[in-house]
């Protein structure tokens, strides 16, 4: 028997997927828990019209993702630290900082997206990636003034 698969179901496949699996299967387990339906043209129907929507939206954000990344590559982002007199610094910059200055120019950006390798503690320019999506990153710089 063909059904639609309405959620994951381990063993048998992911929500969204069209498989043969065993009569009794599909009627004591998968229609009884609400996790199949028969593959019948307008279940097949709603199934495309489903993924079809799906695959939209995701080039939708990978577009997004795109155009954000093309904001930040290249920009810089000036922030000030308090030091004491013999050049240690009073904590350190934070990606939420960042995030928080790139919003004054306009850009919006989670601050776990942004990869800091280490704490900046120390003044002076740093290089710092922005990975907008999976796969899709920005370099922008980050210039962190003694105050």
């Amino acid at each position: 028997m063909k059904v639609v698969l309405l959620k994951d179901v381990k063993g048998t496949g992911k929500k969204g997927e069209i498989k043969e699996v065993s009569d009794g299967f599909a009627k004591n387990f998968l229609f009884k828990n609400g996790s199949a339906r028969v593959a019948d043209n307008s279940a097949l129907n709603e199934n495309k019209i489903q993924s079809d929507a799906a695959k939209y939206h995701k080039q939708q954000e990978i577009l997004a993702a795109k155009e954000l990344a093309k904001k930040i590559e290249g920009k810089s982002v000036t922030l000030q630290i308090k030091c004491g007199q013999n050049g240690k610094t009073f904590g350190s910059v934070t990606s939420k900082e960042i995030a928080d200055e790139l919003a004054k120019l306009g850009i919006a950006i989670d601050k776990k997206k942004i990869d800091l390798k280490d704490a900046i503690k120390t003044a002076g320019t740093f290089s710092v990636i922005a990975k907008v999506y999976p796969e899709i990153s920005a370099k922008f710089t980050v210039v962190v003034e003694a105050n």
